[in-house]
């Protein structure tokens, strides 16, 4: 099975970033993904990475990105996404579990 690369860019909230360098949540098993953030400073923009065996959806990917970094307000982040066929729910469910997290439970 191969892998594809994705790279997304949005622009978050300048600062609102996680309290620790990086930070981590989830497992790459079946359907499901794993999650690691960093905090970067870059004029508040997100940059997403994603590994994927799944084709064909990155438009979905595109949207529920931008879903996701528009109603969690963060900003000044590299998310990397190691996917193993999660659906976009689980996506989104997973994106807020380890923002969530990175906080310290805050949201």
């Amino acid at each position: 099975m191969a892998l594809r690369h994705l790279e997304f860019s949005y622009d978050g909230v300048p600062g609102a970033s996680i309290p620790r360098e990086w930070a981590h949540s989830g497992v790459v098993g079946s359907g499901d993904m794993e999650v690691l953030l960093f905090r970067r400073e870059q004029q508040g923009k997100v940059k997403v990475k994603v590994c994927t065996p799944v084709v064909g959806f990155d438009h979905v990917w595109e949207k529920v990105l931008g879903k996701f970094v528009a109603d969690s307000g963060c900003g000044d982040l590299d998310l990397e996404i190691n996917d193993n066929n999660a659906t976009p729910f689980i996506v989104s469910l997973r994106l807020r579990q380890a923002l969530l997290e990175a906080r310290g439970g805050e949201s």
